[in-house]
This record gives structure tokens, C-alpha cells and sequence, in this order.
């Protein structure tokens, strides 16, 4: 069995999980928050069980059949879950979020399962677990972090990529869990990977081929923080301000920041959660009251970044100097 740390979980997988490092035992009988089986699936999972099973979740994105990409059901009255996605992967998942099970087809591989299992499932897990994750990027600046939101193609792991490059480490990638302390919230460390379409690859290496690929099946690349000046930051660190990317502008001005007000931020904020669509009314109650106090109680910024990608290095720039010009007069 293989021991891994993500997301603040302690997982034991039956196999080598692509992308994360394992940790060795120590001498003690430790026990992992999470137990994954690859290529597996539970015993009692058969026809049956499926026939009886409620829909959770149907996703709007359809195929040119009309076959949506992701299917999530209740098993068992609720006491687990089912996800399909498009390409015939499944994971199920129990109630509590102390065990996963994954299969695959034939056609696929283990990489394209772990880009599944290290974004989506465990934001689930985590979610089942109580525990609220941003749709991010965070990056630690001295002893604190901030976090970079923003919709799909904003340019989170891109600038991230920047970042890390520039000789910050890097906390998460896609998946930012916030551990509840009261008075402030931990984000906990994921895996030290960031993934970038060929894109931006090119617009950082000067090259779309310049990285590895992710799987043999996509076309997305990734960086390894745990090569060269890349670093990966395996502690947690208190979140302490949020920069939300705005819609990039081609004139001279950008990029700059302006300061958000603490209602749009909560919109923002619960706008760029994690996994909504599997979410129940008590899990939509709790995310509302926890990302109220994040929102109470870090900074909130919009970037407005330059439609020209050669002034990323200049974005980064003008978020640290934000940052430290707003953390100044704050204790550590």
C-alpha cells in the first residue's frame, strides 16, 4: 500500500497514484483519512444495485450524441456514490469520504484517472468531509498565501506557473482547501504538479512540447514543482488575501488591482467554490457561511490582467506589490 498527503488527507492507495509522492510510514499503525482502490471496484456493486440507485447530478455539457460528461448517482439509499464520466470512467465514493474506488476502460490509463481523482473526486471527498474548497490557485508569499480565482481560461494555473517560475512556491493547483480555524482558514497543500494547456506552455517555455505530457489521451501538459527553482510548499498556510482575475484589456493600463467590497467578494467567492453541482441544502448552507468569513476576513482584490501574455511576469509583479503593501502594518 502507498501513503500519500493531499489536501490535508492522509490517503493509502493500493497503487502508485500518478503525480504525488509518497511518504513512508512511520512506526506506528498510522490510519489514512481516505482508502483508494484502483482498478477496482466494491464487491456489492452489480446491476442490482445500479437499477435501484437516484440520480444526483446530470451535467449540462453534452456530447454530439447527447451524452452528458459526467452521470453521479446515490447508491444504497445514499450511503454512497456513483460517478460516470463521458469516457466510461467511475469512481464511487461513500458517504463519509473515507473510501474511493476507481475504474477505468480498457482505452484509458491510470494518468487519465488521477486527473480526475486528484481534482474533482477529492474536492467531493473533501466537501463530504466538511470541508469547503475554492475552484484556485494558491501561492505562498513568506508565511501566508493568496489565491487566485477566476472562471475557466481567467489564467489561474497559468500565472500560478508564473509564479513558480518567479521563485514562489506553489501550495494547489485547481483544488484549494480552506481548513476552518475560526479565526482563520488554512489552505492545505495538493499535489506538486500544475497543469497547463499547450498554450500556455508555450507563452512560459516558448515551446507547446516544452513539458510533459499529462496521459498519452490529452494534450495537457504539467509542470513539475519538485524540479529545478519549481518549489512546492508542504505546509499549510493561512489564506490571507484573494485576487480575483478579471477580464484581460489591451491598453497600457493593465495590469492592475482594485479593491473588491466584501459583499461582491462573498458572491465571488461561492461563484468559484468547488464541485457546486454535488452539493445538498445543508452543504449550500454551511459553504455560504464559511466563505462569509473568509470574505470578512482576508483582502479582497480584482486583477485586471493584460490581454498580451509577455506582461504576465509584469501581473505577478504588481500582485506581490500589492500584497506585501497590504500585508505591511499586519503581525506575522
Amino acid at each position: 500500500m502507498w501513503l500519500y498527503s493531499v489536501y490535508g488527507l492522509r490517503l493509502e492507495s493500493d497503487r502508485p497514484v500518478p503525480g504525488l509522492a509518497s511518504f513512508p510510514r512511520g512506526g506506528g499503525a498510522e490510519t489514512p483519512d481516505v482508502q483508494l482502490w484502483l482498478d477496482s471496484s466494491p464487491e456489492w456493486l452489480n446491476e442490482a444495485t445500479r437499477s435501484e440507485s437516484r440520480i444526483r447530478h446530470i451535467s449540462n455539457y453534452q456530447d454530439e450524441h447527447g451524452e452528458p460528461a459526467l452521470k453521479a448517482w446515490e447508491l444504497a439509499g445514499g450511503v454512497y456514490f456513483l460517478l460516470r464520466y463521458i469516457d466510461g470512467t467511475e469512481f464511487v465514493v461513500n458517504r463519509p469520504g473515507t473510501r474511493i474506488w476507481a475504474t477505468w476502460p480498457e482505452t484509458l490509463t491510470l494518468e487519465d484517472t488521477a486527473t480526475y481523482l486528484l481534482g474533482p473526486i477529492l474536492g467531493f471527498v473533501l466537501l463530504l468531509r466538511g470541508t469547503i474548497c475554492l475552484h484556485a490557485s494558491a501561492i505562498a508569499v513568506g508565511d501566508r498565501a493568496i489565491a487566485l480565482l477566476g472562471p475557466a481560461g481567467a489564467g489561474k494555473s497559468t500565472t500560478a506557473a508564473m509564479f513558480a517560475r518567479l521563485g514562489n512556491s506553489i501550495l494547489s493547483e485547481d483544488v484549494v482547501p480552506l481548513t476552518d480555524q475560526g479565526n482563520r482558514f488554512l489552505i492545505q497543500p495538493g499535489y506538486p504538479l500544475i497543469r497547463l494547456w499547450p498554450r500556455s506552455v508555450h507563452a512560459l517555455c516558448g515551446a507547446e512540447d516544452a513539458l510533459p505530457l499529462l496521459t498519452p489521451n490529452w494534450d495537457k501538459r504539467y509542470l513539475n514543482l519538485g524540479e529545478g527553482k519549481h518549489q512546492f510548499q508542504q505546509q499549510p498556510l493561512p489564506l490571507t488575501a484573494v485576487y480575483i482575475l478579471g477580464e484581460r484589456r489591451a491598453d497600457a493600463s493593465a495590469p492592475y488591482i482594485e479593491a473588491v467590497s466584501t459583499g461582491k467578494g462573498l458572491i465571488t467567492l461561492v461563484a468559484n467554490s468547488y464541485v457546486t453541482y454535488m452539493k445538498d441544502k445543508f452543504m449550500r448552507e454551511q459553504e455560504f457561511e464559511v466563505l462569509g468569513r473568509v470574505a470578512a476576513s482576508v483582502a479582497l482584490r480584482t486583477v485586471i490582467p493584460n490581454a498580451d501574455i509577455s506582461y504576465l511576469p509584469k501581473l505577478c509583479e504588481a500582485i506581490l506589490g500589492d500584497f506585501h503593501a497590504l500585508t505591511a502594518s499586519i503581525p506575522t
